[in-house]
């Protein structure tokens, strides 16, 4: 249920800013605007204070401002001024760009609400370092302080994951610079194209296999009927050994099980400070198409280190303000780098997300508490204003696209063309949905 609420507070939000610019640009321009509707289909409620009749309806998915347009249907000479399609075409650009504008401000203010409050952050410490991963490869070894990536400086692991996000666009291979345990600095090139499709696209995402976590040899759950909680392990056992290989570190632990789907293993533990061994064999399960073995089993976090890791980040009002718009804007020429290099080829479709992860994300956030879901809010809201300008017809910046071409030549393009225009965009977005629902039921049902 939390989920569904979050979900629809999310969309309320975001559409209704989204409309509130097109329509507060429209009645500035002397336009009269029919109808504020949030959702599509039937209306469920409906008032009229005015000229402008507000609705709510049960889809929603989007939403839409009605104006007055002698392409629509009849007008009153009376009205012919105020009808949208009577505006000069600087008008009418300023209606259209209004509401994806709106959703970027309304970005900088969500940023805003939650940098100045003071901003939760990790110190850029490498806790863990996943094996047969590129991160190893590169030689990352846990401690190491990360210090810049592609030549951009960092102070957080947020900042982390954002530079590597944007590098990893533009090339498949990502310099870093690093600090060790000992002091002394050293460079690292992470390259993901030996590591196959999947490592590729997790760089892309910001993951080449770092986590700033670490976590003791040392059992903190069990799954209920799971192989580790059958095989006779408690709470509170601390992995030495298996099949006598001593173990390293937890990460070393899950890698061997993974790798170990259907083979007998001898695990030794210590238990009230005893030895023993437990035989166990991981359960064979399929993940992202790969067979891999799993027991059961979660670590206990080493709050030494998560200490170590923690900081807050204060702003002033200004200052917060100043990092809000920044942020916004960085959050949006990503967005734009990430299409772009989806249309060329080097960013996977499979990244695209659509209305199911996005429910699912907005009820972890919620769940988390109300800072992760204004940033939620904030992200969200940026790839909707970013969306919307794209030159695709049906969208906000398809329309732009045909008012810029009308005042470069001098008249309107032709309403066949725009006709034509209109199919192709719907059925290019129609596309893109249904590729982004795919992936959707993937991620949530496809293990």
């Amino acid at each position: 249920m939390l989920t569904l609420l979050a979900f629809l507070a999310a969309i309320g939000l975001l559409v209704t800013f989204h409309e509130l610019g097109h329509y507060w640009v429209a009645k500035l321009c002397g336009v009269r605007v029919l109808r504020f509707s949030i959702g599509f289909g039937s209306p469920l409620l409906r008032f009229r204070p005015k000229e402008t009749e507000w609705v709510v309806c049960p889809i929603p998915l989007g939403g839409y401002v009605k104006m007055l347009d002698e392409r629509e249907g009849f007008v009153d000479p009376a009205e012919r001024s105020r009808a949208f399609n009577n505006q000069h075409v600087l008008k009418r650009m300023a209606i259209v760009v209004a509401g994806p504008l709106a959703n970027l401000l309304l970005a900088v203010f969500l940023y805003w609400g939650v940098i100045a409050q003071g901003v939760p952050q990790l110190r850029p410490l490498v806790g863990t370092v996943i094996e047969q991963m590129p991160a190893a490869a590169a030689g990352f070894k846990e401690g190491d302080r990360i210090l810049s990536v592609a030549g951009d400086k960092v102070a957080s692991w947020q900042d982390v994951r954002l530079s590597i996000v944007e590098a990893a666009m533009s090339a498949p291979r990502v310099a870093m610079e690093v600090q060790d345990a000992s002091g002394a600095r050293k460079q690292r090139t992470i390259d993901a194209g030996p590591f196959g499709e999947k490592a590729q696209q997790a760089l892309q995402q910001g993951d080449p296999g770092l986590s700033p976590a670490r976590f003791l040899l040392e059992v903190g759950a069990l799954e209920e009927k799971g192989v580790a909680a059958k095989a006779g392990l408690k709470v509170g056992d601390k992995l030495q050994a298996v099949n006598g290989v001593m173990l390293r570190s937890w990460e070393e632990w899950v890698h061997l099980v993974r790798n170990s789907p259907g083979k007998d293993l001898t695990l030794r533990v210590e238990r009230e400070g005893k030895s023993l061994d437990i035989k166990l064999r991981p359960q064979a399960v399929t993940q992202n198409d790969e067979v891999v073995g799993r027991i059961g089993v979660g670590p206990v976090p080493d709050r030494a280190w998560s200490g170590k890791l923690a900081f807050t980040q204060h702003y002033n009002a200004i200052g917060a303000f100043a990092a809000a718009w920044a942020k916004t804007g960085e959050t949006a020429w990503m967005s734009v780098k990430f299409l772009g290099n989806m249309l060329i080829g080097r960013a996977s479709l499979n990244n695209l997300s659509g209305p199911l992860t996005i429910a699912n994300v907005a009820g972890q956030t919620a769940r988390e508490g109300l800072t992760p879901y204004l940033e939620f809010l904030a992200l969200i809201s940026v790839s909707i204003g970013v969306l919307n300008l794209l030159p695709i017809p049906v969208l906000d910046g398809g329309h732009l696209m045909y008012y810029v071409a009308e005042l470069v030549r001098g008249k309107p393009v032709s309403e066949r063309a725009q006709l034509l225009g209109q199919k192709i965009g719907f059925i290019l977005l129609a596309s893109l949905m249904a590729f982004a629902m795919l992936n959707d039921f993937s991620r949530l049902f496809g293990g």
